[in-house]
């Protein structure tokens, strides 16, 4: 664990329900007393809002490298400023996510060298790592088109379907070689819905949360 505190990350393709999960979890959480700290990527600071608008403005051209690079930015000024002295105090941060989606869309979806791209997070995040990391797997067809309901599609969900596909499988990817860290809850295994998979994840998320302290 990440000293004193617990780092959770959510991940997953579009229109896979993170905010909503990730927003009952800290519920949850804070009501058997956890204290608990939300954020999401990008974003999550003043610089990580902005650079959050321009990623994903349909109407900015950003080539991939740039785009990682923009993502990284925002990602090491989120550990610096509100993740890390979070965890320092003891809390549980939850964010909607984080460098795992780097290597998914980036690497996988966009083709950029992986090993380049571990090593470019590992000097933003100065190493951190979530404790665990909940990966809600859907097919990218019903993410994109319940994306879809909640308004215009961004820069990243007008990608092509192909690309949505990649992301798919570099999560997957990701899930499989750590499965020590990541807590895989697939759409099609979860016939209750939302509120199936938020039990299920507050299950396991709490179990592992006091069984880390004692």
């Amino acid at each position: 664990m990440n000293g004193p505190g617990v780092f959770i990350s959510f991940e997953g393709p579009e229109g896979a329900g993170k905010s909503t999960q990730s927003a009952r979890l800290a519920a949850s959480l804070r009501d058997v007393g956890y204290e608990v700290l939300q954020t999401r990527e990008p974003g999550g600071t003043p610089l990580g809002d902005r650079v959050r608008g321009a990623l994903l403005d349909p109407d900015c051209e950003i080539t991939p490298l740039a785009e990682f690079l923009l993502f990284s930015a925002s990602r090491a000024q989120l550990v610096a400023s509100v993740i890390r002295p979070a965890l320092s105090e003891g809390k549980i941060v939850i964010c909607d996510r984080y460098a795992d989606s780097s290597i998914a869309y980036q690497g996988y979806g966009r083709g950029l060298n992986v090993p380049f791209l571990r090593e470019v997070t590992w000097e933003a995040t100065g190493g951190l790592r979530p404790d665990i990391t909940v990966l809600l797997d859907l097919d990218p067809r019903e993410g994109l088109a319940r994306a879809a309901r909640n308004g215009q599609p961004d820069r990243i969900e007008r990608a092509d379907l192909t690309f949505h596909y990649r992301v798919r499988d570099g999560f997957l990817r990701l899930a499989a070689d750590e499965p020590e860290r990541f807590l895989v809850v697939r759409d099609d295994e979860v016939p209750g819905g939302p509120d199936e998979a938020a039990e299920i994840i507050r299950q396991v998320v709490t179990s592992t949360l006091s069984a880390a302290r004692g």
